[in-house]
């Protein structure tokens, strides 16, 4: 017991660098068999993150829409929500384009396959989209995961307790009560983050290692490097622009960041992105539980903008073909727009590049090429996409006055598995 109460006392930052640490020389060290042996530990943690995440959605949104009178001008919250969505998704299209331009990450690779079995994704009609928000059944929605859906239904439901007023009372105490024993189940789930750290990262190296790598590693050295721009000058320079420490910001955002980069997931990461977003940056709850799972599903700057914009110059050089100044803007547009549109699709990173591919008029069937390092690639995508999903919030509750600048500023990077703001 002392030995678990010893590791608990570690930073949790700590414990999961360590687990990747220790993954990554586990995979080296075994090989393709560190699927086998430690594989199950990271399918494991992302089948709890998995359980968590909508239950975790559901209440969150269904919380805070019905306490909507605590939180003022409502509409002009969503609105900016929104446009800082588009706008930092319109500066991640330039951001990729530029480092695609000057790494050429296309010129000089020959010789690519096409995995075996591989098809290009059908994208979906903007209509069929916009439809399947709305559930048919709120209770398959649930039990199938359907985030959007989740989202929607909370939402209409909160508005209704808000609409009876006193009458919905005892309700929405229950409400606030099974919200706060989510919260507490997810940190429960969290703690398992260094294990299922360990577990991922063993996988993926062992199944990996640099062999498949060297083709196209100009390429996954250009992703890395837009992202890495994206988070630190776009981020950061808002940040900055709005009167906060970005340095504040990263230490609050560095437990979700890890998750996100390790799972390769939006909504692995959305618990600790949640959490971190209300406790450790102090953006008002009944905001918070709106803003980030929905950006969880719609706000996808990695996956959406900087992934789809390389790609597309990857494959244009790849093909030996010129891209136009219109083909440009046509990549700039259904990158940012297409982002909402494909909302809640499986596969967002390969249908963005679809249905950007085919906007400009380029070979499909160069995706396939990028599909056998896609889970190099979605590590920092994720966590490219999860940073975004934090920042946009703090932007908008620093513009609209709900920012709690005593808890941005001490930053903390424990109050997101250890407690909530006091």
């Amino acid at each position: 017991m002392s030995l678990i109460s010893s590791w608990l006392r570690i930073r949790f930052w700590k414990r999961v660098a360590a687990g990747f640490v220790l993954g990554a020389f586990a995979g080296w060290l075994l090989g393709p068999a560190a699927a086998t042996w430690f594989g199950p530990l990271g399918d494991l943690y992302v089948t709890l993150i998995k359980m968590i995440a909508v239950p975790l959605i559901f209440f969150a949104v269904l919380h805070s829409v019905s306490s909507l009178h605590g939180v003022k001008d409502v509409a002009a919250l969503g609105g900016r929500t929104f446009a800082w969505f588009a706008a930092t998704a319109t500066l991640a299209v330039l951001v990729g384009l530029l480092v695609a331009h000057v790494t050429q990450p296309g010129l000089g690779v020959e010789g690519l396959t096409t995995p075996a079995g591989w098809k290009p994704k059908v994208v979906p009609e903007p209509v069929k989209v916009l439809l399947d928000i709305v559930p048919a059944n709120p209770f398959r929605a649930l039990s199938e995961g359907k985030i959007l859906q989740v989202i929607f239904f909370a939402g209409l439901l909160g508005l209704a307790l808000v609409k009876i007023g006193e009458k919905s009372a005892r309700l929405r105490t229950l409400v606030t009560e099974a919200n706060d024993g989510m919260i507490q189940v997810t940190r429960f789930v969290l703690e398992v983050t260094p294990l299922g750290t360990f577990g991922l990262i063993a996988a993926l190296v062992g199944a990996y290692g640099f062999e498949k790598l060297l083709p196209l590693a100009t390429f996954v050295g250009a992703l890395y490097l837009a992202c890495a721009l994206q988070i630190m000058v776009v981020y950061g320079g808002l940040l900055l622009t709005h009167g906060l420490n970005p340095l504040k910001f990263f230490r609050a955002a560095f437990p979700a960041m890890q998750v996100a980069f390790t799972s390769s997931s939006s909504f692995a990461a959305m618990p600790i992105a949640l959490r971190s977003v209300v406790s450790n940056m102090g953006v008002k709850e009944e905001y918070a539980a709106f803003a980030v799972p929905l950006g969880a599903s719609i706000k996808m700057d990695g996956c959406g903008a900087i992934y789809p914009a390389i790609s597309a110059v990857f494959i244009a050089q790849y093909f030996h073909l010129d891209l136009q100044p219109a083909q440009y803007m046509v990549i700039l547009l259904a990158s940012v727009l297409g982002s909402f549109g494909t909302a809640g699709v499986p596969g967002t990173a390969t249908v963005m590049v679809t249905l950007v591919l085919s906007s400009a008029g380029l070979p499909l069937e160069g995706i396939g090429y990028l599909v056998a390092i896609d889970r190099i690639l979605d590590m920092m995508r994720t966590m490219t996409n999860v940073t975004g999903q934090m920042v946009v919030p703090v932007l908008v509750a620093r513009e609209r006055g709900i920012l709690d600048l005593e808890v941005y500023n001490r930053a903390s990077s424990e109050l997101v598995v250890e407690g909530e703001r006091g």
